[in-house]
């Protein structure tokens, strides 16, 4: 990852002081840099990011446009974001002290993205040397305004491709002025929001597995076999059509398919969806866990239902079910 631009702003509404930096941060330190890189890199592999799109009137796209096209300069837009965060967040019916994030950068890949994200302050407990009538003393003591974790999660961010415009972003609902509002979309960015790939492929596994259910059939065997399909589009096109996915899910059983279809015309998820790669790369999507009534558990890479010479489930006559793990060639203890 190589970081261009980053500079940090602080909205202290314990002290109703606001310190907006006139100075990038210096990423020749390393904790600088660490801290930096840490949080830029989860929020933009984030399979929970949802997507959006800019407004026509958006005012911040044309001043993010101004920015890339090298007609602004860096740290006075990063202020004037930080401003509207300050104005925002004042209004808030419990206004939680910020730090705001704003950095240009290009991820593992190269991809030049613009980034500005919310660090909620936290409170935490310190220990604190002193010294008292020659001796030292050791005490607690309660610190303000700590920074999130590396390995911390920040809720409100966006994040913003500078070749296609496009838009990652996550918030949470707050309460501004008395009413339910999303500062980060619809406050600052003004676009238009969508779901995420994660979101998509969620309901896609439910509806297959609730249908499965419904009709008597096996939903363990459905379920892997939607998740093999659902991998296997996004490695190919990075996206996924919802409404394509019945045909080859119940490719020879088309009572379900057409309940599945049924189905998933409720949820009204968009014909096209795009999925990173890196969403699909999550274990619980690539591999199928199941647990018999039995108590056993097993877990294999879900394509492997596709072929019968490795995994079978076979419906007995007597209403139970016969699971064979074929071509073994050696079983190791985990």
């Amino acid at each position: 990852m190589k970081i261009n631009h980053a500079v940090l702003h602080i909205l202290d509404f314990e002290s109703a002081v606001n310190v907006l930096s006139q100075r990038e941060l210096d990423l020749d330190t390393r904790a600088v840099r660490s801290f930096v890189t840490s949080h830029l890199r989860r929020a933009r592999t984030n399979t929970d990011n949802r997507r959006g799109t800019f407004a026509e009137n958006s005012a911040f796209a044309g001043e993010l446009k101004a920015f890339l096209f090298g007609d602004r300069d860096f740290i006075d837009l990063s202020q004037q974001i930080a401003e509207f965060f300050s104005s925002e967040l004042a209004r808030a019916d419990k206004a939680e002290s910020t730090d705001v994030l704003v950095a240009d950068f290009e991820d593992d890949d190269e991809v030049r993205w613009f980034a500005v994200l919310l660090m909620a302050s936290r409170t935490a407990f310190m220990h604190e040397v002193a010294r008292e009538g020659g001796e030292v003393r050791n005490d607690i003591a309660k610190r303000y305004a700590i920074l999130p974790a590396p390995s911390q999660k920040v809720t409100s961010f966006a994040l913003v491709r500078a070749s296609s415009l496009d838009i990652l972003y996550q918030d949470k609902k707050r309460k501004i002025a008395g009413e339910d509002a999303f500062i980060v979309p619809d406050g600052l960015l003004q676009c238009a929001t969508g779901v995420s790939g994660k979101e998509v492929i969620d309901t896609v596994t439910r509806v297959v597995e609730q249908v499965a259910e419904e009709h008597g059939a096996n939903a363990a065997v459905a379920l892997a076999r939607a998740k093999a399909v659902v991998a296997e589009k996004v490695e190919e096109d990075e996206e996924i059509a919802p409404w394509d996915l019945a045909e080859e899910i119940f490719e020879d059983e088309p009572v379900l398919r057409e309940s599945f279809e049924s189905e998933m015309r409720e949820e009204q998820l968009p014909e096209r969806v795009p999925v990173e790669r890196a969403v699909v790369e999550r274990a619980p999507v690539r591999n199928h866990k199941i647990r018999t009534d039995t108590g056993i558990e097993i877990s294999f890479p879900a394509e492997m239902l596709k072929n019968s010479e490795y995994v079978e489930f076979v419906n007995e006559p007597n209403g139970l079910i016969t699971l064979s793990l074929k071509n073994i060639g050696s079983i190791e203890n985990r």
